[in-house]
């Protein structure tokens, strides 16, 4: 699940200088989030119809990153075509997904933190660093690329107090990887030295 959050309104109404607008909210993760989904777009539409914007439309795509044919949201969606620009509240996935297909200007409400899961009522952040080379077995489940402030593929560092890392606080990663393998009985695990990440991996080439 993608992890996302809601930009500061002050900073949306900034950018949008058209008035028309259409919002596209997004029924995956950021409604699991409770960012994007329909309770989110019509408080949206109503902040921004106070601010003096004209709303010609919202709806909640099924998955904004997901679009099998733009012609049906077009159809489903007649104030789409009325709008001078579309307002997207889902992950960057979904707003460029979106701005490929619109032909008119695109705006992002939500700003992606990261790669995140649902466990039981629980939201997770940062599960995973997606860097095309997984090995998170390894490290107990827990993604040192994400989780370790200084993203360490070798570690611990030796920095942490108390279960803190010095950089920013955070619980430390290795801490807890310890802490699981040794639950795992997958202490050995540690002893292997890891070569720097193989970011060749990880695509980047802007292939659709």
């Amino acid at each position: 699940m993608i992890i996302s959050r809601q930009k500061e309104f002050k900073e949306i109404l900034r950018n949008l200088n058209e008035w028309n607008i259409f919002i596209i909210g997004c029924g995956k993760c950021a409604a699991k989030m409770r960012v994007g989904g329909e309770p989110e777009v019509i408080e949206m539409g109503k902040k921004l119809r106070r601010a003096g914007k004209n709303i010609t439309g919202w709806t909640v795509l099924s998955s904004a990153c997901s679009i099998p044919s733009w012609e049906d949201v077009l159809s489903c969606n007649p104030g789409v075509k009325k709008s001078d620009a579309l307002l997207v509240m889902s992950c960057g996935g979904g707003v460029s997904a979106i701005s490929r297909l619109a032909g008119i200007t695109v705006y992002p409400a939500l700003d992606t933190e990261s790669l995140g899961g649902v466990c039981g009522d629980e939201n997770l952040k940062e599960l995973c660093g997606m860097c095309g080379e997984c090995k998170v077995w390894i490290f107990g489940g827990i993604c040192p690329i994400s989780q370790c402030s200084k993203g360490l593929l070798n570690g611990p560092c030796g920095g942490a107090v108390d279960g803190k890392c010095e950089v920013d606080e955070r619980s430390c990663a290795w801490d807890e990887i310890y802490k699981k393998l040794e639950k795992l009985g997958k202490l050995e695990y540690l002893e292997i030295i890891h070569e720097p990440k193989d970011h060749t991996k990880k695509e980047r080439s802007g292939k659709v």
